[in-house]
């Protein structure tokens, strides 16, 4: 055990991961908090953060285990833990999401931002860090693009009327 704890670039890299990790989360937040929504930057980057940190210590934690306990005891199962983040994150999702009448619902966007900036979290827990990039820039350009095309929907359908 003395061996990994000592062991302090594994730490170091956990938490440069949880770094990285708040930094997508929070290039996703920072476009919700400009579009004036529920959930904006710092929940963003909090989710994506201890979505990391929670693959990351899992990982930690099967090693230590490992160690102490001996290998062949030891069973992880990722999924769990990734599970876990989804339900916890659809927790906060459902917190965000408000129905205003029959027709009316808003907050839908938010929660999906969500589940999408902890599962940047989870990919850069992973060490995923390219898909983590790319998956970011594929949310803005859902987030910020598409707001035209549903705008051009919403005029045509005006006029259709």
């Amino acid at each position: 055990m003395a061996a990994f704890t000592a062991d302090w670039s594994l730490q170091l890299l956990l938490v440069a991961e949880v770094a990285f990790a708040m930094l997508l989360g929070g290039v996703i937040g920072f476009e919700r908090e400009l579009a004036n929504k529920p959930a904006g930057f710092r929940t963003h980057m909090l989710v994506a953060g201890a979505s990391a940190l929670l693959v990351g210590m899992g990982e930690t934690l099967v090693a230590k285990f490992a160690e102490d306990a001996g290998h062949e005891l030891i069973q992880a199962d990722p999924f769990r833990i990734i599970g876990a983040v989804v339900s916890g994150v659809s927790f906060l999702g459902a917190g965000t999401i408000f129905r205003g009448g029959r027709q009316h619902v808003e907050g839908l966007t938010t929660a999906a931002s969500l589940l999408i900036s902890a599962s940047l979290g989870v990919a850069v827990g992973s060490r995923q860090w390219i898909t983590g990039i790319g998956v970011t820039l594929l949310t803005l350009a859902v987030l910020r693009a598409l707001v035209f095309v549903e705008a051009a929907i919403s005029r045509h359908e005006k006029r259709g009327r």
